[in-house]
C-alpha cells in the first residue's frame, strides 16, 4: 500500500513548516515536497493557466505565482478551477515518489500545506507545525511582504491552525524561538522513529 511509511507534514501560512522540513532533511529523512512538485506542474501547465486566467499570469516566460495567488485567494471559484487542473497531476507525482520511499521501509515526510483541507492523501500519520495566528500574521508580513488583508485571506482559505493542532498525531509548537523549535523537533522526530521501529 502506498504511503505506509509516510508522515504528512502540514501547518499554516508562516508557521515554520519549511524550517521543520529542512531539519528532517538534515537528519537524513526523505522529504517529498508538494509545493516543489506543484511549482513544476504549474510551469508544465503554463498554457492552460493563461487560457484560464489570462496572459498577465505569465511574467518573463514563467507563471507569476504572486499574481496567480492574488487572483485565486480572492475568488473561491477560480481557486477551485485551478485545484481541479493541478491536484490530480500533483497527486500522481507524489504517489510515484511515495512508492519509491515505501519500498525502503523507513519513515519519510510528505510536506503538504493543505493536507487536512484536501483530504486527498491516505496518509495515516500527520504532523502539524503550530504557531498562533498573531505570530503567523507577524511572520508572513516580514517574510512575504504581504499586507495584513492578503495574509488573512490566505489564512481564511485554510482550516484554522488551532483546529489542525487537534487533528494531528504529532505537533511541533513553533511559538517561540529557534532553540525551542529544535527541542520540539527532536522530541517529535524521536516519536516518529519509535512509531516505525
Amino acid at each position: 500500500m502506498t504511503f505506509d511509511y509516510a508522515v504528512a507534514l502540514t501547518g499554516g501560512i508562516a508557521t515554520g513548516k519549511s524550517s521543520v522540513a529542512k531539519m528532517f532533511k538534515e537528519d537524513g529523512f526523505t522529504v517529498i515536497d508538494a509545493d516543489r512538485i506543484a511549482h513544476e506542474i504549474l510551469e508544465e501547465q503554463r498554457d492552460r493557466i493563461v487560457k484560464m486566467f489570462g496572459e498577465e499570469m505569465v511574467k518573463e516566460g514563467r507563471v507569476d505565482r504572486k499574481a496567480l495567488g492574488t487572483v485565486i485567494f480572492a475568488d473561491p471559484l477560480k481557486r477551485k478551477a485551478l485545484e481541479h487542473l493541478l491536484h490530480p497531476l500533483i497527486y500522481e507525482r507524489i504517489e510515484t515518489e511515495a512508492q519509491t520511499e515505501d519500498a525502503k521501509r523507513k519513515p519519510y515526510i510528505v510536506d503538504i500545506p493543505l493536507f487536512f483541507e484536501g483530504k486527498r492523501y491516505p496518509i495515516k500519520r500527520s504532523l502539524v507545525v503550530y504557531a498562533p495566528q498573531e505570530k503567523q500574521i507577524e511572520r508572513a508580513i516580514l517574510r512575504d511582504g504581504l499586507d495584513k488583508k492578503a495574509i488573512l485571506e490566505r489564512i481564511a482559505a485554510q482550516i484554522d491552525i488551532e483546529e489542525k493542532r487537534y487533528m494531528a498525531d504529532f505537533v511541533i509548537d513553533n511559538s517561540c524561538d529557534k532553540t525551542q523549535l529544535r527541542i520540539e523537533y527532536e522530541q517529535v522526530k524521536d516519536a516518529i522513529l519509535k512509531e516505525f521501529a
